[in-house]
């Protein structure tokens, strides 16, 4: 009996945090550039009884991942609003641990010495500094990222990828870091930039409802298979009596 507990305990942390998961994707259907988290389950350990009979121990949720599907392009107007188109990302260095991170999100201002950063104070990598006198009005960008102005280069935005996307550490706000299993940072010569433009969210808002009903009824289900369980157990301790 004891097992049967096991395994609804197993399928309702397993649906609690793909709550989780689907919760943070609905929070930032509104977050430009956000890649929606992608949940899956596998098998706990399998365990053969006395009888030849297999029995399992539940299931547990796993993260797969971000889908990588672009999010619909939103025009803003702004001259230093910035879509990606396919495969790529910003590379920015955090203003408060001088941390490398990657974003998809290209909502850019200029800061007090001219730099271009994000919304949040980071500053591109390379970092590109516009001159005094000149407006964001008169910046145009390029889809490869050059920046120019009255007919001047003032640089040009770099867009980088990684071997496996799948393998990015979410860091909040948009940012992701590298870890081993994304790969190194690389150029990359298949995105380009729209300007006016930003990426929206690639969430859809109807599935991941769907998806939280889904899993608020398994874990419902779960639950009363655990009490259940416990009624079976009180009237096994009642019989042994």
């Amino acid at each position: 009996m004891l097992e049967g507990l096991y395994t609804a305990a197993a399928g309702m942390a397993a649906q609690q945090q793909r709550m989780d998961a689907l919760s943070n994707d609905v929070a930032n259907v509104n977050t430009a550039g956000y890649k929606r988290v992608r949940v899956g389950f596998h098998d706990l350990i399998y365990q053969r009884t006395a009888g030849g009979v297999s029995t399992g121990a539940g299931a547990a949720a796993v993260q797969l991942g971000r889908g990588s599907a672009q999010g619909s392009l939103q025009t803003t107007d702004e001259p230093l609003d910035l879509a990606v188109i396919g495969d790529g990302y910003f590379q920015v260095r955090r203003a408060g641990s001088g941390q490398t991170a990657l974003t998809r999100n290209g909502s850019f201002q200029l800061n007090a010495n001219g730099q271009l950063t994000t919304s949040e104070g980071d500053s591109l990598v390379p970092p590109i500094t516009v001159p005094k006198g000149i407006d964001p009005s008169q910046i145009a960008i390029a889809s490869d990222g050059t920046l120019t102005a009255a007919g001047r280069r003032l640089g040009q935005i770099q867009l980088v990828t990684v071997p496996a996307p799948t393998g990015l550490a979410a860091a909040g706000n948009g940012y992701y870091t590298v870890t081993a299993a994304s790969g190194g940072v690389r150029r990359t010569t298949t995105a380009t930039l729209d300007q006016g433009m930003l990426e929206s969210s690639n969430v859809d808002l109807a599935d991941a409802m769907v998806d939280m009903m889904d899993a608020q009824r398994s874990y419902s289900m779960a639950s009363k298979a655990i009490h259940m369980q416990d009624q079976m157990m009180e009237i096994a301790n009642g019989v042994k009596q």
